[in-house]
C-alpha cells in the first residue's frame, strides 16, 4: 500500500479529494482510494508532517510513503515547474555543533529521496516536465530573501517546503522508501512572494494533482 501526504486540504484536487473516509485517525484528515492508496493531511509544519508519516507506518501495511505539495523556489523556475525531489535537507537544523542540516541518530545532511529519476521519466512520458533536485525543509515560509540567499548558499535546495524534510527522516529510521513531488508556487526572493504564492496557488494544485495521478495511478 502507498499513501500520500499533503499538508493541507486545498493542495488536494480530484481524484485525490474522493474516496472512502478513516475517520478518528489521531486528529488526522485520511481518506482510502481503492485497495492501495491512502491520502492523508497532516497539518502544515515539520512536527505535524512527522506525526502523520509515522502514524501511516504504524497503523497501515505502507510500503512506499510520498509527500507532495506546493513548494518556493529558490531559481527564476516558472510557476507550475514540477521537481522530483532527489533529497531533503532541514535548513533549520543546527545542534550540538555538527554541521548545519545534520540530522542526529542518521548523521547525516542529506536524507536521500528514492527514484526521483524514474518519477521525472514517467511525467515527460505524460507529456509534464519535470526538474530534479533538493528540497530545504524547515518552519519557515519565506518572506525574507537575505535568509533564502543564505539557505541557497549554504545547500545548494531548488526548492523550500514546510515538511519533506522531517517525513523523509521519519521513513529513513523505518526503512521505508520515501518519495517527493513538489510544484513551484513563488519565489523566495520576491519581495511579494505571499501574493505570489495566493495568486499562483491554484494552477500550481492543479498542475500538482495531474502529475500525481500519473505517478499514483494503479498499476
Amino acid at each position: 500500500m502507498r499513501a500520500l501526504l499533503l499538508a493541507m486540504d486545498k493542495e488536494a484536487a480530484p481524484p485525490f479529494t474522493g474516496g472512502r473516509p478513516i475517520p478518528n485517525q489521531a486528529g488526522l484528515s485520511l481518506r482510502q482510494l481503492g485497495e492501495e492508496l491512502l491520502v492523508c493531511v497532516s497539518g502544515v509544519g515539520k512536527v505535524n508532517a512527522a506525526l502523520a508519516a509515522q502514524f501511516l507506518l504504524d497503523r497501515f501495511p505502507v510500503t512506499e510513503l510520498w509527500n507532495a505539495g506546493v513548494a518556493g523556489c529558490f531559481a527564476p523556475l516558472p510557476p507550475g515547474t514540477l521537481v522530483a525531489v532527489s533529497a531533503c535537507v532541514q535548513h533549520d537544523l543546527d545542534v550540538f555543533g555538527d554541521p548545519p542540516g545534520q540530522v542526529p541518530v542518521l548523521e547525516r545532511v542529506l536524507l536521500p529521496c528514492a527514484q526521483p529519476h524514474r518519477t521525472a521519466r514517467q511525467l515527460a512520458d505524460a507529456g509534464l516536465p519535470c526538474r530534479i533536485g533538493v528540497v530545504a525543509t524547515g518552519d519557515w515560509f519565506g518572506r525574507d530573501p537575505a535568509r533564502a540567499q543564505a539557505i541557497q548558499a549554504r545547500f545548494d535546495p531548488l526548492v523550500c517546503d514546510m515538511e519533506a524534510g522531517a517525513a523523509a527522516q521519519v521513513c529513513l529510521r523505518s526503512g521505508v522508501p520515501f518519495r517527493c513531488l513538489k510544484v513551484v508556487s513563488d519565489h523566495l526572493s520576491n519581495p511579494a512572494q505571499y501574493r505570489q504564492y495566493q495568486h499562483n496557488l491554484p494552477d500550481a494544485v492543479e498542475r500538482l494533482n495531474r502529475a500525481l495521478a500519473v505517478l499514483l495511478s494503479p498499476g
